[in-house]
């Protein structure tokens, strides 16, 4: 789920002003000099911030001819002048006695920007207005259902719906994958050519290893660091596969779902099979598989409107100690689809003036999904309020996979005591200890099924930027990549010409996507933290630390960091640990991982 923050991250992700405040000759290459520019620098960009955050605002909820004009050329603007800025900070590099936030911050102008655009005459605006139609291609797609045109947001909502038959299914993936993915692909290999080159302005050898070089380590030190933690959980993963393929194969037979290979894109209860919950009623075991619930349920039997599930996701983070929303929050927020015009339904979360104008943008449904959805996206709000006191280039998560975790391990404390705390679970109905295999499998369907895809996403893109996957093949090589990592391949043969990956959002929007697989280490890392700061005794996916303020102001202070510091440092803070890690994932699903191995006795593992 993407976020919006109001520093140089936003501006790169959504993409010119042809002049930087002074002329590089202003700038004389010393520490006086670099502290001179680095101040101009934030000044100037926090300024544009405001409008280009404005404007954004209004083209992802109100997409029409003119205010995709408005933001191809104030996103043109923001490009042109980060690319400006990142060149000149290149340029104070290697200057001796350099202040340590002065060096930080440099560091931050040249490699946070996400498509730069070279410095040739029109290059950003080009960039930006292929970004755009990109996007707005995305946010108008349709698939079809039954021959007839569905949106983005219902059809989401349709792959999971399990009345449907496979044939439906598919024609659903298909149709989706066929008009939205294939009408961006020649834009998509303009932008990298376009990108590449401002990449190499910049002294990086592609874009891909201008990304991994944001995470205060080397970009092969990045891509070794990410392989290791995917190394640790590959057994999980491979664990529920041949578990969910074996239910699959029951369910619809060895005609529609074999046995043995590969999983069926489409029959996993979500487009792009990277999260599978939705199809837990097809795989939960009999009797500890029936929780005895469904929030959406629950939701719907108590008339819960989106507003109110926003709500609650606010009660939460008020329950730790942070202050309440802003009332613009409630005025200015997009929390359900508009009936009148089109707009990105992809959910994301905003600080539009870097201060307390902070939203979300969602069309909320009163279901499950939405409601763990909403406390994700108020983490980012959260994050955002809590260190807008740092400088404008500090305004942003210790690094990407912070933004996305924060909300996601609040979302794990979505558990049924916390339910009952808010009123919405019977204290009669809470599952038994019999149930945790239920509950596990049910949070592994989500959690442990997206890993791989959390991984690939960017692999592959890195293999586009470096030129390893040229356009003839980028749908081929998209095919083999999600079969030899997922283990998943399409309901149907798929043609040379298509481009399936451009039907994932982040793709045409270009978001860095590691984030969210780091974002799904780091959750469990800063869950159990939480919980041992909160005295928790019982299993660790029982814990919710619902209501503890000795958690909350400890979150607090990690939160304010922004990216003040190196991640590890902020990692410390709150986890006591400089280190990534994959062992509390795997603590929380050990006894799952158990069991798994006892029903896939006799099974074929892997594809």
């Amino acid at each position: 789920m993407k976020f919006a923050s109001t520093a140089l991250a936003a501006l790169a992700a959504g993409l010119s002003f042809v002049a930087v405040p002074a002329h590089a000759e202003d700038y004389p290459v010393t520490a006086e000099g670099a502290a001179k520019f680095v101040a101009d620098a934030e000044k100037d960009l926090f300024d544009f911030s405001l409008d280009n955050n404005r404007i954004n605002w209004l083209n992802y909820t109100y997409i029409n001819d003119d205010s995709d004009a408005l933001a191809a050329k104030s996103n043109g603007e923001g490009t042109e002048k980060q690319v400006k800025y990142a060149v000149e900070a290149a340029k104070f590099a290697k200057v001796q006695g350099l202040d340590a936030n002065v060096s930080r911050k440099l560091g931050i102008l040249r490699q946070g920007i996400v498509l730069p655009a070279p410095s040739t005459a029109g290059a950003a605006a080009q960039l930006a207005e292929i970004n755009t139609r990109m996007s707005s291609t995305y946010g108008k797609g349709k698939g079809t259902l039954d021959g007839k045109p569905i949106n983005g947001s219902d059809i989401e909502a349709e792959m999971g719906n399990l009345q449907h038959t496979p044939a439906e299914f598919a024609e659903m993936w298909t149709s989706w994958h066929d008009n939205v993915g294939k009408p961006v692909k020649d834009d998509y290999a303009k932008m990298v050519g376009i990108a590449n080159q401002g990449a190499k302005d910049l002294g990086f050898a592609d874009v891909g290893a201008m990304w991994r070089s944001g995470y205060d380590m080397s970009p092969e030190q990045f891509a070794a660091e990410t392989q290791r933690l995917w190394e640790e959980t590959k057994p999980l993963y491979l664990a529920l596969h041949t578990y969910v393929r074996r239910k699959l194969n029951e369910k619809y037979g060895d005609a529609v779902q074999p046995r043995t290979g590969p999983i069926r894109a489409d029959l996993l209860g979500n487009m792009w099979a990277q999260e599978w919950g939705n199809i837990y009623p097809l795989v939960a075991p009999q009797g500890a598989g029936d929780l005895g619930y469904d929030i959406g349920d629950l939701l719907k039997a108590q008339n819960k409107t989106p507003i109110d599930m926003v709500k609650a996701g606010e009660g939460f983070y008020s329950s730790l100690g942070f202050d309440p929303l802003p009332g613009t929050f409630w005025t200015r927020s997009m929390i359900v689809k508009p009936a009148d015009r089109e707009v990105i339904c992809h959910a994301s979360a905003w600080d539009v003036d870097n201060k307390d104008d902070i939203r979300i943008k969602m069309c909320t449904k009163v279901n499950s999904e939405d409601f763990v959805t909403i406390h994700h996206e108020l983490g980012h709000n959260y994050y955002q309020r809590a260190y807008n006191k740092q400088p404008f280039l500090y305004l942003n998560g210790a690094n990407d996979g912070f933004h996305e975790a924060i909300g996601d391990f609040i979302a794990l404390s979505i558990t049924p005591q916390y339910l009952v705390q808010i009123g919405l679970l019977d204290k009669a109905k809470v599952p038994s200890a019999d149930k945790d295999i239920g509950l596990l499998l049910r949070q592994a369907m989500d959690k442990v099924a997206f890993l791989p895809f959390g991984l690939l996403i960017d692999r592959y893109r890195w293999q586009i930027f470096d030129g390893t996957i040229q356009p003839a093949e980028y749908n081929k090589a998209w095919t083999k990549m999600r079969l030899d990592y997922q283990g998943i391949t399409p309901p149907s043969a798929r043609p040379d010409d298509a481009f399936d990956a451009g039907a994932k959002y982040h793709v045409p929007a270009s978001t860095p996507y590691t984030r969210y697989f780091l974002a799904r280490i780091l959750q469990f890392q800063f869950y159990q933290a939480a919980c041992k700061q909160a005295g928790w005794k019982g299993p660790l996916h029982r814990c919710s630390f619902y209501g503890d303020k000795k958690v909350g102001a400890n979150l607090d202070r990690m939160l304010a960091m922004g990216q003040s510091k190196p991640w590890p440092e902020a990692l410390k803070t709150f986890t006591g640990s400089p280190q990534m890690s994959a062992k509390p994932m795997l603590d929380y699903f050990a006894p799952l991982k158990k069991w798994l191995d006892a029903q896939n006795k006799g099974e074929t593992q892997g594809w």
